[in-house]
């Protein structure tokens, strides 16, 4: 047996590789997705004041800093007791918004984009966002444009662009000055242009492929507010691989349908149903569960999207187009919530006084999928225990097996080319993968840390 390794897999946040191996008829045995990388976040926030979670856990990431901001901030509302102004929800709904944009915008047209415009089999060299900017000036001057917006929707509402701090338990710290209400429904409005634009290109991205590369048969989790898309608020829907709905939880139930396990080959922790099925979290998940959009443009996207592919998708490469959906639907959102000078209001926190409940589960969705935070405290309200369930770890059984399908189909004769080696990635790619969120393992790690003191 030996082995083919694929390192490092290009164009997602983090570090992963792959491993294939090959028996002596150059025939593929197995092949897994490798996360090599370890973080520590669930383990040195015990002992932390609660409050400080939203604060500490936005430095998870710097791609998906706003989910994990407002996922902890749900959770410790609960401990606090506190349920939230309508102006403060918003305003927490319209931050998330700022991150999907920006988010969607950054991996649909320069991590994905480039294997779809310029060729999956065009040379890695010329395979990537400079390729495509030299290719295409004006995708690329737009995908900045839009991204631009995002972070500056982040910044206004979060109080940074990277890593916001405004949302603590009860609300929001800051509001909304009129000002920048409108300045940024200037910048909304012509975001929605370009994503509107950027439709009639995105939805032929698959056209000629085979969408089959990659399938894996699984159920699915997303959030949905009575059948509308929802990032923020609303039940997590369970839909089984066959396209029903069969449970769904808002908070700790979560765990009655849940349980996470690992696998000696990688440090990023799995999750799958406790019926056993496995499950994908994420915009196919999130398109396959809703009855509509909510807005106009999305949802006349949508008919298409589930013309073009069924309304239960189990592909892994049409994860590009509904990710698409998702950018254009948070655009017409951004819109209509910044057209309503409402969201300056300024009863944007109920006050807060001690602990009410030991333990609190904040879930909203992230753009890579379903976020749980999950903490219990003591009645000091200092962390005990501390979970994170990420959209990565959830999708890591289909991005596993996504890898073995599509590399027994371009290993050739115990050989493979880089352009062959690059399909395999778009599978994993297709997932936008964010392996920093991601790699909070569980059990001990076989891990030896050597403390050298050197004398001067």
């Amino acid at each position: 047996m030996t082995k083919i390794t694929i390192n490092p897999v290009t164009r997602i946040e983090g570090h992963a590789q792959v491993t294939i191996a090959v028996n002596p008829a150059g025939e593929v045995e197995d092949a897994h997705f490798n996360v090599v990388e370890l973080r520590g976040f669930e383990k040195f926030l015990i002992g932390a004041e609660v409050e400080e979670a939203p604060r500490i856990t936005p430095r998870i990431c710097g791609i998906c800093p706003s989910a994990h901001h407002l996922a902890a901030a749900k959770a410790t509302d609960q401990i606090f007791g506190a349920e939230l102004p309508k102006t403060g929800r918003n305003l927490r709904e319209l931050l998330n918004l700022g991150q999907f944009i920006h988010s969607h915008a950054l991996h649909f047209f320069m991590l994905a984009a480039p294997d779809f415009l310029l060729g999956h089999d065009a040379p890695a060299e010329e395979r990537n966002v400079l390729g495509l900017a030299r290719r295409s000036p004006e995708i690329a001057k737009k995908a900045i444009a839009v991204r631009k917006f995002g972070q500056r929707l982040t910044e206004a509402v979060g109080g940074k662009p990277i890593h916001p701090g405004n949302a603590l338990p009860g609300g929001m710290s800051a509001p909304l000055s009129e000002g920048r209400r409108t300045e940024l429904l200037g910048m909304a409005e012509e975001t929605l242009r370009n994503a509107q634009e950027g439709w009639e290109i995105a939805k032929g991205f698959l056209d000629d492929m085979d969408t089959s590369i990659g399938e894996v048969q699984t159920a699915f989790l997303g959030i949905a507010d009575q059948g509308t898309y929802a990032t923020y608020h609303g039940e997590v829907q369970v839909m089984d691989s066959t396209g029903n709905i069969v449970g769904g939880f808002t908070g700790q139930d979560y765990t009655d349908h849940i349980e996470e396990y690992s696998e000696d080959w990688s440090y990023l922790k799995f999750a799958r149903l406790k019926t056993g099925d496995y499950y994908r979290v994420g915009p196919l998940a999130r398109l396959n569960i809703v009855q509509s959009m909510g807005t106009g443009g999305a949802d006349a996207a949508l008919a298409e999207y589930r013309q073009a592919f069924g309304k239960n998708v189990q592909g892994a490469l049409p994860y590009n187009i509904a990710r698409y959906i998702e950018f254009l639907a948070s655009c017409e959102k951004a819109v209509e919530m910044l057209s309503d000078s409402g969201i300056t209001g300024s009863d944007i926190r109920t006050p807060v006084t001690g602990v009410v409940h030991r333990r609190g589960v904040g879930i909203v969705e992230a753009p890579r999928g379903t976020l749980i935070h999950d903490y219990t405290v003591n009645e000091g309200g200092f962390i005990e225990r501390c979970n994170l369930i990420v959209a990565t770890c959830q999708n890591n059984y289909a991005m596993d097996r996504g890898v073995f399908d599509m590399a027994r189909r371009v290993v050739q004769d115990g050989q493979l080319s880089s352009s062959a080696a690059n399909r395999i990635e778009m599978v994993i790619r297709a997932y936008d993968p964010c392996i920093s969120c991601a790699t909070h393992a569980i059990g001990r790690m076989p891990i030896d840390i050597e403390v050298i003191r050197q004398c001067r």
